[in-house]
């Protein structure tokens, strides 16, 4: 049976974690490796590593920094940053990554994803939607570069088209949520889970484990993905990173399974 997946959210910056607020700022919080090391320990389901300035900088994935997070790492890997093309995305997957992450490459150019889903496999491509709704704006369109660029394209149009194109998952981040810890955009998740198929994980915005599992009762089973959420504690954010406790993460599951 399928399950609900709690997933850490890990930014990459100059190969040190930090947590952006809005995508804009970016706090340094410690060391990625040591994170991963408490990660293990913790049995988390997955993990999304990101290097957010690899695309802005025109940067190819940094496979030495890679090579090192794979091989600490004893849970599934997701890494995103820098994947332009077949060769690269096949190279992070030789490094020991499960799954790579596209974001704009994707938009840019769709068949890529065909491409890339046609080397590695469907189930290790996943394409990773930034969005925000405009003032007036109808629905939520999809961003690129840190949140810099507006594609103009609606994340339900381009989750779509990312699920016709072979891709084995779809990452939905809310920018505007990004670092608030006051919940997930429900509204925005129901939308996009009734407008595909594919296996779909949400993030931006959770402050508490009630965030989850109030997006598993909307969503019923799919990823909650958190940045703050496991490297924050207390109210005055100190650093410490953490995870739920086996009792917490079954009571979540419920959630989802009705």
């Amino acid at each position: 049976m399928l399950r609900p997946r709690v997933i850490p959210c890990l930014l990459i910056r100059d190969e040190g974690l930090v947590k952006t607020v809005g995508f804009k700022e970016g706090k340094y919080v410690g060391d990625p490796i040591n994170a991963v090391k408490i990660f293990n320990e913790k049995e988390a389901d997955e993990l999304i590593v990101l290097d957010i300035d690899a695309t802005v900088n025109g940067s190819e994935p940094n496979y030495r920094m890679i090579r090192h997070l794979a091989a600490e790492c004893r849970m599934p890997l997701c890494y995103g940053g820098g994947i332009k093309t077949v060769e690269q995305a096949k190279r992070v997957i030789a490094l020991g990554v499960e799954k790579i992450a596209l974001s704009s490459a994707a938009i840019d150019d769709p068949l890529l994803v065909s491409r890339i889903a046609e080397e590695i496999g469907s189930q290790s491509v996943v394409v990773v939607l930034d969005t925000k709704k405009r003032l007036l704006a109808k629905e939520h369109e999809v961003w690129t570069h840190n949140g810099r660029r507006n594609t103009k394209r609606t994340v339900v149009a381009v989750a779509q088209e990312a699920e016709a194109r072979g891709a084995g998952e779809v990452v939905i981040n809310a920018i505007d949520r990004d670092g608030q810890m006051k919940g997930y955009d429900l509204a925005l998740a129901e939308n996009v889970r009734r407008s595909t198929r594919l296996p779909l994980t949400f993030l931006g915005g959770a402050g508490a484990l009630s965030d989850m599992e109030a997006l598993f009762k909307v969503c019923g089973v799919v990823g909650a993905a958190a940045g703050s959420l496991f490297v924050f504690k207390g109210s005055y954010r100190a650093v410490l990173i953490n995870y739920p406790r086996p009792a917490e993460k079954e009571q979540l599951c419920a959630a989802a399974l009705g």
